[in-house]
């Protein structure tokens, strides 16, 4: 019997273009549960308040909640409290990484990246190499994955900095991310981790991972938007100079001078996304109460499911890995003949919410010679159903637009 984690999820009670509603983009953001929704509505009714800053009730309910909610991440990724710092997405943590290393890099370092990275963990570096006179050093692709040897081969003392995702927004692969931390630790080198994409699929836990820094993005694992985690190793977090300024981030300040507050206060100046960190917070407690285990088992049996249906399709050529090992649920794909916003476009009339474009990973698009590709990504509450809705939609586009030959 499927999980019909579904249930929980109100949108997905939506029609779409008179269609029961498929929703199959969750590699750029993922629905929200009834508990999301509710941990929003609980604050603004009832704790809406600035944090830290006040006496009165209102404040003293809204700090408990939102510290309570970076525990919870804490907890969710085997972190220590104060190495977690809520920035508004991924892409800020990586920014504020980025920062810190360009302080680090001369000319002939070297920064290592792999040609899947999502523009988030590319433009950064790209500008911080630029400014520093290091090199930005690109890992290509074997068999629709990282190519570890290539890796091996690129690593030297030059290197300062690995980032890499841990799982391709394109690709759908894993990337071997302990064996890289050792890699590159054995060169003295940092581990930035992307988790965009892997957090809410499969367990996370920096010590395991051995990763330096790791970012992710709340909004692609159930909870609001505007809210995300800068993880660093507190050794390191204690080196990193803040990048914005302002209140909440000081010990103290005189009319020429200024301290930093402690970790992590230092790096969350102003008012912080409150409802949003208790949103995530919620995320977490939904992931929990219906087991993290039982979400990757349900996704793990929708891939080996699909993976095989869509490789059966005449025409279609699929990107990635080309087993169901080594991959989560994130498939691209291209229809001969057609342009990926015709098909997308075709399947949102069927009611099938899917991605066309670059993903925003051009270099990888440019390295897999194409421009564009469709992209079907799934999450805890897609069912096989949803699955088939997919295929024959699909088959139902390409019957379309052959007809129109």
């Amino acid at each position: 019997m499927q999980a019909e984690f579904w249930r929980d999820f109100p949108i997905l009670q939506e029609q779409i273009q008179g269609e029961p509603l498929v929703y199959l983009d969750n590699a750029a953001t993922s629905q929200k549960p009834q508990m999301v929704l509710d941990a929003l509505n609980q604050y603004y009714r009832t704790s809406n308040a600035n944090v830290h800053r006040g006496v009165h009730s209102l404040a003293e309910r809204a700090t408990i909640a939102y510290e309570i909610a970076r525990d919870k991440v804490a907890d969710f990724i085997g972190a220590n409290r104060k190495e977690i710092i809520f920035t508004k997405g991924a892409t800020a943590g990586l920014n504020i990484v980025a920062t810190w290393a360009e302080r680090l890099l001369k000319p002939g370092d070297e920064v290592l990246i792999s040609i899947m990275e999502h523009h988030a963990n590319l433009i950064p570096w790209q500008q911080v190499c630029q400014r520093t006179g290091a090199k930005l050093v690109y890992v290509y692709l074997k068999d629709g994955q990282l190519d570890l040897a290539d890796l091996k081969t690129k690593l030297n003392a030059n290197t300062k900095f690995v980032s890499i995702a841990h799982v391709s927004n394109v690709l759908g692969c894993v990337n071997p991310v302990k064996e890289i931390a050792d890699l590159a630790h054995q060169v003295g080198a940092y581990l930035v981790l992307d988790a965009a994409q892997s957090v809410g699929h499969i367990a996370l836990n920096v010590a395991d991972l051995a990763c330096d820094f790791m970012v992710f993005s709340g909004h692609k694992m159930y909870a609001p938007t505007g809210i995300g985690v800068l993880y660093g190793r507190k050794s390191l977090l204690e080196q990193l100079p803040p990048v914005e300024f302002g209140g909440e981030m000081i010990a103290s300040v005189s009319e020429q001078d200024a301290s930093w507050a402690e970790l992590p206060y230092k790096f969350e100046a102003g008012t912080p996304p409150i409802a949003e960190a208790i949103g995530l917070g919620a995320a977490i407690d939904y992931l929990n109460q219906i087991g993290l285990s039982k979400v990757t088992a349900h996704e793990a049996n929708l891939i080996a499911y699909l993976l095989p249906k869509l490789q059966q399709i005449d025409g279609l050529t699929l990107y990635g890995p080309k087993d169901r090992q080594n991959r989560l649920g994130v498939f691209s794909f291209n229809l001969e003949g057609l342009h990926p916003h015709d098909v997308a476009t075709a399947l949102d009339y069927q009611g099938i919410a899917v991605r066309a474009g670059h993903h925003c990973a051009q270099p990888l698009m440019t390295y897999l010679g194409t421009n564009a590709t469709v992209r079907a990504s799934l999450a805890c509450y897609n069912t096989k159903a949803d699955c088939d809705r997919l295929i024959s939609g699909i088959q139902a586009t390409k019957e379309f637009f052959n007809g129109l030959i």
